[in-house]
């Protein structure tokens, strides 16, 4: 059996490198002990008749399978993994001490075009630290008769605002008791924690304002939740044009598809995983692949990358850098996020 999987291992390495089916004398090559070419005949046949192996009409090699390719993963790379390198990783050390204090929007979005680079692959990623933010603070501007801009201000200089249209005008006091009330109850919150509960609870709280200042306050949880909302990027699209495999129809599919690869994302395990296009019926092309790890900050899932494409992918080289990227992202969250509550400390 070990001297099956190793031929099968040897098949799928040479058809990853080459596109091409792979015959009895190219595994002959490329395998580390001898063995005729009528017993790796034999062995192929075998794991052909098992579904590990195809073989086109055209040609006496063989292809993997979808079963193949998932067999392969699980088990051929789970017992002999590879590493990235110290210059791999030096290289990738040097990316992101180039990018070192810039904001979550930045690193997460200067990673996915740096990993697009490295794996000559399109990568989709999906960007939750906005819900990490905290609210500094809220102001109520009135720009004409009856009409207020709402900006809300969080820790990361973001600045949301809303134009409101209400049916009177208001006061000064009742101005300054809204942004009064709202900084002394929303400051310093994290706008991933603000729910309809909370904002339902200080509506009752506004008291004899409920009536007139319910519609601004409405707008601020509106407002909360946008600068909370998932951002999902794509880059390195144009490396999919280089992508034989892929046929021009399919890689506009694959460009058209990104909630649906945003929805794995979001549905894919901790670690890293691999879904092949014929296992879903939600993917695109049955011929592509995608690849996904997920990266955190202050202990939870704070977004994920997703390399995209054909399903004859270098898993072996592409997985450890996605493994290397998400590890890092996940330090530098953690470095802002340190920053931030230094800042926060000294104000």
């Amino acid at each position: 059996m070990e001297r099956m999987y190793k031929i099968f291992e040897a098949i799928v390495d040479e058809y990853i490198r080459t596109g091409e089916p792979i015959g009895s004398n190219a595994v002959k090559e490329k395998l580390g002990f001898p063995v005729s070419s009528a017993t790796i005949r034999n062995e192929m046949a075998s794991l052909e008749a098992q579904g590990f192996l195809d073989h086109p009409h055209t040609s006496a090699g063989r292809i993997p399978t979808v079963k193949g390719y998932r067999f392969y993963i699980e088990h051929m790379m789970s017992d002999n993994p590879r590493s990235l390198t110290n210059d791999e990783k030096e290289e990738i050390d040097r990316f992101f001490g180039q990018i070192t204090g810039k904001d979550d929007e930045v690193l997460i979005e200067s990673a996915s075009h740096a990993l697009a680079e490295l794996t000559n692959c399109a990568i989709v990623s999906t960007n939750m630290t906005a819900r990490f933010s905290v609210i500094t603070k809220v102001e109520l501007i009135p720009t004409g008769r009856r009409v207020y801009v709402l900006l809300l201000i969080t820790s990361e200089g973001n600045i949301k605002n809303r134009v409101c249209r209400l049916s009177f005008d208001l006061t000064e006091d009742q101005m300054k008791f809204f942004t009064d009330f709202l900084n002394e109850n929303m400051a310093g919150l994290n706008i991933g924690n603000i729910s309809d509960e909370y904002i339902d609870g200080l509506a009752a709280a506004l008291g004899s304002y409920m009536m007139t200042l319910s519609p601004l306050l409405k707008a601020v949880a509106e407002l909360s939740k946008e600068v909370a909302e998932k951002r999902v990027m794509l880059k390195g699209e144009t490396n999919l044009i280089a992508r034989e495999e892929l046929q021009k129809n399919e890689i506009i599919s694959l460009l058209e598809s990104r909630n649906e690869f945003s929805e794995l994302l979001d549905n894919a395990f901790s670690g890293i995983n691999v879904m092949l296009g014929k296992e879903k019926d939600t993917f695109a092309v049955e011929n592509s692949s995608i690849i996904t790890g997920s990266f955190s900050k202050s202990g939870k899932q704070a977004g994920s990358f997703g390399v995209i494409g054909p399903m004859r992918l270098d898993y072996k080289k592409i997985i450890p850098y996605i493994e290397y990227f998400a590890d890092k992202v996940t330090d530098m969250l953690s470095l802002t996020e340190e920053e931030e509550e230094d800042k926060n400390a000294k104000d």
